[in-house]
């Protein structure tokens, strides 16, 4: 069956007058004829009662129509969906991030996505610290924009759109806040906070390595249940906390940040979930992947 005879039979059943669907379908009415004629061979008996006076379905007719018209629309609101995709991005991309990685790298990327694809609508919404994959796993983002140390099977680490240096940040009168740069050895000679049970332990270890160098353990001792918790007990000279310099801590003037010499800029960049990936956040991708060399990987 060919999707011509489809039409001209559905546009004659709707307007039961074979000159009016051959206008209707900028065809000739024998062009019409035939196509009627040809999907009658193929359905096995008439479609249409034809006088001079009218034109009617028979009840094969009507069973065609009613079969055929259902799955007709679905065709052609897919077709109409891919034009439409073909011509650009269209839809809503919801993307999530933390205080803690919001900046100038973010506002880059939003601007150009949206620059770059006007038919589609870029929300933002901030996640917690603390539970960075909860919001992505939960449905309620399609892209999160974090630091990447990813080691989750269900996700996928994409490009990266920046880097943090790294930094300890200690209380003003803590014994390190005039020193001009810290190792990881000094840090073993400090207590730092432990892990929140919703954060992700790869990255958990990234931002706070485990042990220096020479093999001694950086002390987790301090219970991390809220941020602000965690800086307050900071600033009172109690534990120091290696972290990724970012905007969130800058404008704080109750601790220092010092620059951590053998510890890498962190990356930051996209993380979706594998099983979720469409043309929206792949734009995304694309969009990111202009601002930095693309490193995307998936992890297993």
């Amino acid at each position: 069956m060919e999707l011509a005879q489809v039409e001209a039979f559905l546009a004659v059943a709707e307007e039961l007058h074979f000159g009016r669907a051959a206008e209707r379908l900028h065809l000739s009415q024998p062009r019409v004829s035939r196509l009627i004629s040809a999907l009658e061979r193929q359905a096995g008996g008439r479609l249409f009662e034809r006088t001079s006076r009218k034109v009617t379905l028979t009840p094969l007719g009507v069973q065609l129509r009613s079969e055929l018209r259902p799955a007709y629309e679905q065709m052609t609101a897919a077709l109409d969906a891919a034009r439409a995709t073909s011509r650009g991005v269209t839809g809503l991309l919801r993307v999530g991030c933390s205080y803690t990685v919001a900046g100038p790298e973010l506002t880059q990327l939003t601007e150009t996505f949206g620059a770059d694809n006007p038919d589609c609508e870029l929300t933002l919404r901030v996640v917690p610290n603390a539970d960075p994959y909860g919001p992505l796993r939960g449905g309620e983002i399609d892209v999160l924009v974090f630091y990447q140390a990813v080691d989750e099977s269900d996700l996928t680490a994409g490009p990266v759109i920046g880097h943090r240096e790294r930094v300890l940040a200690v209380g003003r009168n803590h014994r390190l806040a005039a020193r001009e740069s810290v190792s990881l050895e000094d840090i073993a000679d400090e207590e730092t906070s432990d892990n929140a049970a919703t954060f992700p332990q790869a990255l958990f270890d990234a931002l706070r390595p485990r042990v220096a160098p020479s093999g001694r353990p950086i002390r987790r001792t301090f219970p991390w249940t809220d941020d602000e918790e965690v800086l307050a007990a900071v600033a009172r000279g109690e534990i120091v906390l290696p972290a990724a310099k970012g905007p969130a801590m800058l404008g704080r003037t109750d601790f220092i940040l010092i620059p951590i010499r053998d510890l890498p800029p962190m990356p930051l960049g996209l993380i979706w979930r594998t099983a979720a990936e469409n043309a929206r956040i792949r734009a995304l991708a694309t969009t990111a992947q202009g601002m930095h060399p693309p490193t995307t990987r998936r992890p297993h």
